[in-house]
């Protein structure tokens, strides 16, 4: 639950900002990824980024926890933060 809120709070944080309210495509997708994808997609999905190496294996040891939570409620944040972002973007 508490990364739920992370998740839900650091969406708002990059959606909602006052001085762009355009969610990034590449952000949207890796949180999607981050959500719903395996673990070599999900890594492959991050070189994009070209993010140092202890940055990746952070993210993936976070990642392992977040594949812990039901398939389903995976889902369901995902679609919640879309609809933010689709409210960010008017």
């Amino acid at each position: 639950m508490r990364l739920l809120v992370c998740l839900v709070l650091l969406t708002l944080a990059l959606c909602c900002y006052q001085a762009n309210a355009v969610v990034c495509q590449a952000v949207g997708s890796e949180i999607a990824g981050f959500l719903l994808a395996g673990k070599p997609v999900f890594k492959f999905q991050l070189a994009k980024f070209k993010a140092p190496l202890e940055a990746v294996a952070a993210k993936m040891e976070v990642k392992k926890c977040v594949d812990l939570m039901a398939y389903e409620k995976r889902v369901l944040i995902t679609k919640t933060l879309g609809k933010i972002a689709e409210k960010c973007d008017r």
